[in-house]
């Protein structure tokens, strides 16, 4: 594949953002940030319940959950991708788990009563992580189970090979890899070279802090889907001495102002990058802990090392039990990111709140039901449109 020039990124970065989205319903609405967002400052959206200000993901569907590795080796799914984090309404990221579960529910072409249903073990899943009964803890469907299974038998070796194709100490330039300008060269350089990157890298369990970290390859990194066009870097970093090294991937991601709505009169960092780094810390605190922030050609960045324990998970084909299944475990997952920012006084009022407006038909509240229905319908037009617009062409290319 020929890479285009640094100077060049903008058009073709779209095109492919544009194409990943057509891909499905699915595809489309975890690309839709922005479109979620406006059905909130909407007229319907804005019947929503208000919930305590704490620290959201505000981009919370289905994809941006999945394992992720702490900094002692421990491994559990949590949230992992936390650029739209703000102090803003905890329902915001039950509406967006809950449209992404239906959508893909949609896509394994499972009856509209299986959305329903969902729905009812999405709010009982939330609920269970402000009770202490973690017996009734929902069980782990089987797509988490395959998901924790890879990511407790991930190496580095796993990780080099998925990421750059290769376990070698480069960078392959390609379909996901391009070439970095001068000035972007030394950047990285200066930036890997720093205190902060060094004790972000030897702060991993089994390296020490006296260990020599070096910059042995660098490229853009044409990854993700909604980020696409943003300035995103790969740096593959050498650890220790040259008879027994370690490597390790580092992802330099830009941070940008988040889409999602914040609470009045919150407090939060100025700076994007550190914004994106104290979310993280507040609903994922194995993986904020081990990220940092920085500036670098004038933008804000938030940097992480990838383990080869951070994976996304992939919801295809779900039956209707494992939907259900998937639904109060996912759910439970973001309660919890919530529950812990909370006192005692705190989380009983806000399950209370959210126990009302229930009929005698669903076991979930009118307005979770209405707003993913109206949801769905926007979004599935919206899906239409944007394949006319787009993959058509591309077919016809």
């Amino acid at each position: 594949m020929k890479t285009p020039r640094p100077s060049a990124r903008l058009k073709p970065l779209t095109q492919l953002r544009n194409l990943k989205m057509a891909r499905s319903a699915h595809a489309y609405v975890r690309g839709s940030t922005v479109q979620f967002y406006q059905w909130l400052h909407s007229q319907p959206g804005r019947r929503l319940p208000n919930g305590p200000a704490v620290w959201i993901c505000g981009d919370c569907h289905a994809g941006n959950l999945g394992p992720t590795g702490d900094l002692k080796g421990r491994i559990d799914i949590h949230i992992r991708d936390l650029d739209q984090t703000v102090i803003g309404n905890p329902v915001h990221d039950l509406v967006r788990l809950a449209l992404s579960l239906a959508t893909a529910a949609r896509g394994s072409d499972l009856p509209g009563v299986v959305t329903a249903k969902m729905l009812e073990e999405v709010m009982r899943g939330y609920q269970l992580a402000f009770t202490d009964a973690s017996d009734e803890d929902p069980p782990r469907p089987a797509q988490v189970k395959a998901g924790m299974r890879s990511a407790v038998q991930r190496t580095w070796k796993h990780l080099a090979q998925e990421r750059i194709e290769d376990a070698r100490p480069t960078i392959p330039l390609g379909k996901h890899f391009w070439p970095l300008s001068r000035q972007e060269r030394t950047a990285l350089q200066n930036l890997c070279d720093s205190q902060e990157i060094h004790g972000l890298v030897t702060s991993l369990k089994g390296r020490s802090k006296n260990d020599r970290v070096e910059l042995l390859d660098s490229a853009y990194w044409v990854k993700g889907c909604s980020s696409l066009g943003l300035s995103r870097y790969a740096a593959l970093l050498g650890v220790g001495d040259d008879d027994d090294p370690d490597y390790c991937l580092i992802d330099i991601k830009q941070a940008v102002g988040a889409a999602a709505p914040r609470a009045a009169r919150a407090h939060m960092p100025r700076d994007n990058g550190k914004r994106v780094v104290e979310g993280a810390r507040h609903l994922s605190p194995g993986l904020g802990n081990r990220m940092i922030s920085a500036r670098m050609l004038d933008q804000g960045f938030f940097i992480r090392e990838l383990l080869p324990q951070d994976m996304k998970l992939e919801l295809d084909q779900l039956s209707q039990v494992e939907a259900m299944r998937a639904a109060a475990y996912l759910a439970r997952v973001v309660g919890l990111a919530h529950a812990r920012q909370m006192d005692k006084g705190t989380r009983a009022e806000w399950i209370k709140d959210l126990q009302l407006n229930r009929s005698r038909v669903l076991d979930a509240p009118s307005w979770l039901w209405s707003s993913v229905v109206q949801l769905v319908g926007n979004h599935e037009i919206g899906y239409l449109e944007h394949c006319r617009r787009y993959a058509l062409d591309a077919q016809k290319d």
